[in-house]
């Protein structure tokens, strides 16, 4: 599955180098179809995000999770901005990214924790694109009611919030939705790297 662009993606994107479609496909769409989702459809992004590198292999994010017609879902979608509640309450679940900031082993600072668990959202993010599904990361929220809510211990940093679906066409949308529903563009490859130092060397 997805081992070609799709046609939206075609249209909108141009890559410079040759690299698998799966990454060039993934892009994050709001319409749903407000349809819910099996524990066999919905939990292999969670085994995917498991096989993310870490630091040290201290695997230190957590994913806090609610699925539609449960009784954690309102708490979740009262989360979000009222921007975000407009297309997310059609998601089938929607997710806390959280990570501990310490590791466990001895407590020390995990510099590496947001990176780590940014490794493992894009994980869970490609396997969603792969089936198929909308994948939404998200930091229109409120944070410290998330972390109250959730009871996220202390020592735990709340990253971001994820909305996962099943897609639905752009017109399920209100209209000044319908209009950003497409995979956008990259900055330049040129404006990303630097060789040798930050910024770019003048020319003599």
């Amino acid at each position: 599955m997805n081992d070609s662009l799709t046609e939206e993606v075609r249209e909108q994107r141009k890559t410079n180098y040759d690299i698998h479609p799966l990454i060039v496909n993934r892009w994050s769409p709001r319409s749903m179809t407000g349809e819910e989702l099996s524990d066999d459809e919905l939990m292999p992004l969670f085994e995917a995000a498991r096989w993310a590198p870490s630091s040290y292999n201290a695997q230190l994010w957590r994913f806090v999770y609610a699925k539609r017609q449960t009784a954690f879902w309102d708490t979740f979608v009262d989360l979000l901005a009222e921007g975000n509640k407009a297309w997310t309450q059609q998601a089938a679940a929607l997710v806390v990214v959280t990570s501990r900031k310490l590791f466990e082993r001895n407590d020390k600072p995990a510099a590496t924790y947001a990176f780590d668990a940014g490794a493992a959202w894009e994980n869970l993010a490609l396997e969603g694109t792969r089936r198929g599904l909308v994948v939404h990361g998200m930091q229109g929220f409120d944070y410290e009611k998330a972390r109250r809510e959730l009871h996220v211990p202390e020592d735990y940093d709340v990253l971001a919030m994820i909305a996962i679906g099943k897609r639905a066409p752009k017109e399920s949308l209100p209209p000044q939705l319908q209009e950003m529903e497409r995979p956008n563009d990259r900055r330049p490859l040129d404006e990303i790297i630097m060789a040798g130092r930050f910024g770019k060397e003048e020319s003599p």
